[in-house]
């Protein structure tokens, strides 16, 4: 009777340890003193894309435009992670307003971009910490869709070749960031982006080089290539003449195009090795 009264006692107390074990797994943080190997997120963003180029020397919020994003992150150490993305954005320009309005270019460009790369953590995944800083960069490729409206109606620009040259339709870009998350709970996280892309490419707004030689130019790209006959001649600079002429500076081959993104972000994580490893410690109860 008292061996039945031990035995009764140990399943009892165990009991009591394994439901204490559980809840206090799920108060604090699961994948806390286990390896973050393997933890999988997924993530979706938007927020508001800007562009740096011929036709905007700086940020102006007139022409801050949106974007969306999709990522996937896989940690592979404490502080290292490999992040894959896919962003739909936008971005346009206008001279009108600016230093060389006299020129009166415009563009639109609906792009399609996406890029492989790592994420550092300035601070170790299993640190229980509210808020995370991290760096993140990496390597991809965007799409080039520059168009431009004329009489009502939206025009592709790279086939009528506006300076004479037939460019490509999507470049390699290079991606710098940093961001900051918050955990909200033990599957979710918020977060806060901001990152410069760099183009291989000084296309992204159909603006490079010179004026070209109207010869063989079909009409509609003589009127996007060269904008400034819209423009009354007598608001023009004293001395500039109603249009252009072959080989006037129509813009800055020495810097290439970029834009950025400040995005707002929702993490889920997917599964990891170390919830696995929880689950099979849990077991033993």
């Amino acid at each position: 009777m008292a061996n039945l009264r031990v035995r009764l006692a140990i399943i009892l107390v165990c009991g009591i340890a394994c439901q204490s074990t559980l809840a206090q797994t799920r108060r604090n943080n699961i994948y806390r003193n286990v390896p973050a190997f393997g933890v999988l997120k997924l993530s979706f963003g938007t927020g508001f894309s800007y562009y740096i180029g011929d036709m905007r020397a700086k940020t102006d919020l007139r022409f801050i435009q949106p974007h969306l994003a999709v990522a996937l992150n896989y940690r592979l150490a404490e502080r290292f992670s490999v992040r894959g993305e896919v962003d739909l954005y936008r971005i346009s320009g206008k001279q009108a307003g600016g230093p060389i309005w006299y020129n009166n270019l415009s563009f639109r460009s609906d792009n399609v971009a996406a890029y492989g790369g790592l994420q550092f953590d300035i601070f170790q995944y299993s640190d229980d910490r509210f808020l995370k800083p991290y760096l993140f960069g990496g390597l991809g490729i965007t799409g080039i869709n520059p168009k431009a409206k004329y009489e009502g109606n939206w025009q592709s620009l790279p086939p009528l070749m506006t300076e004479g040259v037939a460019y490509k339709r999507s470049t390699r870009i290079g991606i710098l960031g940093f961001g900051v998350s918050w955990k909200y709970n033990n599957r979710w996280n918020f977060a806060v982006e901001l990152s410069d892309n760099f183009a291989n490419s000084d296309y992204l707004d159909d603006v490079s080089t010179v004026y070209p030689n109207p010869a063989g130019m079909s009409e509609l790209a003589l009127r996007l290539s060269d904008r400034r006959p819209e423009l009354d001649p007598a608001t023009l600079p004293v001395g500039f003449s109603a249009r252009n002429d072959a080989g006037n500076q129509r813009g800055n081959p020495k810097v290439k195009d970029s834009y950025g993104f400040l995005s707002f972000r929702a993490e889920y994580v997917i599964g990891t090795q170390a919830k696995r490893a929880e689950k099979r410690k849990l077991r033993c109860y």
